[in-house]
């Protein structure tokens, strides 16, 4: 059971909580409010970070669903190295940790019961895995002349895009294919394929050249890049 701190004693953090004899477990945050709306919830979240890891990004999101409702912090670049998985793990346990402060958790895995203030969740994805291919410097740098935005408006059918490079032992690399529709979340390609447009942080364009990161932990600089060949 969580104990109320001391005076000038840190308040005890969610991953140093655990459950007592009874298999009861009770966390209260100390940036707790009863009653919060969840559009404050996350704005507050969303400071505290920014503060809390000054070096580092996020986008937070909100989700509700029947049986309650989530605050998702995805990490869009941080200094530290998330290469390892000890290492994600890690920050992944830090900020949720903070994220933890603003809610309270009760649940009892013996009886079955769960009650929490909001769900959280802290993803590392596409977006970082770029972040961290340009800080080790990335192959096939392409200027950023054209944002994302402004080429969804100039990009149209009949437009060509030809595959110049891409992860290791892809098998259309030298194709051309052609661009028969714009939609607002992909482009649709001859031959009953599409190319789905990436965030805006994975995305460059020099009116020529296209390069779209699709990194993992596993393969941070991984990327297709294109030629644009415009009509």
């Amino acid at each position: 059971m969580t104990d109320a701190p001391a005076p000038g004693v840190p308040a005890r953090l969610y991953s140093q909580t655990s459950h007592d004899e009874r298999g009861n477990f009770h966390y209260e945050g100390d940036l707790y409010r009863v009653g919060e709306a969840l559009a404050s919830l996350a704005s507050r979240i969303e400071s505290h970070l920014a503060q809390d890891f000054a070096e580092a990004t996020f986008t937070i999101r909100t989700e509700k669903f029947s049986g309650g409702r989530k605050i998702i912090a995805e990490v869009l670049d941080t200094p530290a190295d998330l290469t390892g998985r000890d290492a994600q793990n890690a920050f992944i346990v830090e900020v949720r940790d903070q994220m933890e402060r603003f809610g309270f958790t009760r649940t009892n895995p013996l009886q079955d019961f769960w009650s929490c203030s909001f769900y959280c969740e802290v993803r590392i994805g596409q977006a970082y895995w770029a972040a961290l291919a340009r800080h080790r410097g990335i192959r096939n740098p392409v200027d950023m002349v054209l944002s994302l935005g402004a080429f969804k408006k100039r990009v149209k059918a009949g437009d060509r895009l030809k595959l110049v490079d891409a992860p290791a032992g892809h098998r259309l690399i030298g194709t051309i294919r052609e661009i028969t529709k714009v939609r607002s979340g992909d482009l649709i390609l001859d031959g009953r394929s599409y190319l789905s447009f990436p965030r805006a942080s994975a995305f460059a364009c020099d009116g020529r050249l296209v390069r779209i990161a699709i990194g993992s932990e596993y393969s941070p600089d991984d990327h297709l890049l294109y030629e644009w060949q415009a009509v």
